[in-house]
């Protein structure tokens, strides 16, 4: 993988499929609920330091929000702690214009 912290969502697609990263989405619940990358790992930004715990060590996780921004500092924040942590760039916005699914189907970008 690419030392850069920021990836394309092409390639988080294919670690996603791949199964070499597990996906960690830290926007809102009503951000959540709107739509969102199948198989991602739910925890709010404020809630990361206290729920590390659930995110595997010995995998590269890959951060979004809705443009970057809150992810990018979760990806520095778990970098700094030994992660290998990658920020999906662009966000779920970068996601859906890159043609890849989000669920529910009717499902959307919400504005957080």
């Amino acid at each position: 993988m690419s030392v850069d912290e920021d990836i394309s969502a092409a390639r988080v697609a294919e670690l996603v499929r791949d199964g070499d990263a597990q996906l960690v989405d830290v926007r809102t619940p009503e951000e959540v609920q709107a739509g969102r990358i199948e198989g991602a790992l739910h925890i709010e930004l404020d809630q990361l330091p206290t729920h590390a715990s659930e995110i595997e060590r010995e995998r590269p996780v890959v951060f979004y929000c809705r443009t970057g921004a809150r992810s990018g500092m979760a990806t520095g924040a778990f970098r700094a702690a030994g992660y290998e942590a990658y920020n999906l760039e662009g966000g779920l916005l970068a996601w859906v214009e890159g043609g890849h699914p989000i669920e529910p189907e009717d499902g959307s970008v919400a504005r957080h």
